[in-house]
């Protein structure tokens, strides 16, 4: 009798797995806004510009070297010096970079400079910094005219 109960729990089980019940439907709920954050926010993330002199005072450079990067005019183009579109300063020969500091005289018909130049209290002086390259072959330069 026991093999019998055995049998016939075995086989209601077979049955009711193999038999075809109605499928279910099943919610599925997905995630209405991303976890892993947002990719337009780019805020404070913007890269450095490394703005500033390139080459040293004595340093030697070859023509088409930068010397220095600005955004407004801190330093201007002196002897042997171009400038870029983007106001930097690059080397147009070979040879020794040197600053200096030069008292600014306008142009007389430059009005605005002028006008800036006589609002300044007596006795003041405007300078100018200006990055000069000294070029390293200087034989065919200079003529000779005198012996001392």
């Amino acid at each position: 009798m026991a093999s019998v109960v055995l049998a016939l729990r075995t086989w209601t089980a077979v049955t009711s797995l193999l038999s075809s019940t109605p499928a279910t439907a099943l919610a599925v709920r997905y995630a209405s806004k991303k976890t892993g954050g947002s990719y337009k926010n780019l805020g404070g993330k913007s890269s450095v510009r490394c703005l500033g002199i390139k080459k040293m005072e004595g340093h030697y450079v070859h023509a088409g070297n930068i010397t220095g990067t600005q955004n407004h005019f801190c330093w201007h183009p002196g002897a042997h010096v171009g400038l870029g579109k983007n106001k930097c300063l690059y080397a147009l020969e070979e040879g020794t970079v040197r600053y200096t500091k030069e008292v600014y005289v306008p142009h007389l018909r430059n009005t605005e400079a002028v006008d800036l130049i006589t609002r300044l209290p007596n006795g003041a002086v405007l300078y100018k910094a200006f990055g000069h390259v000294v070029p390293a072959k200087l034989e065919d330069t200079f003529k000779l005219v005198a012996m001392l």
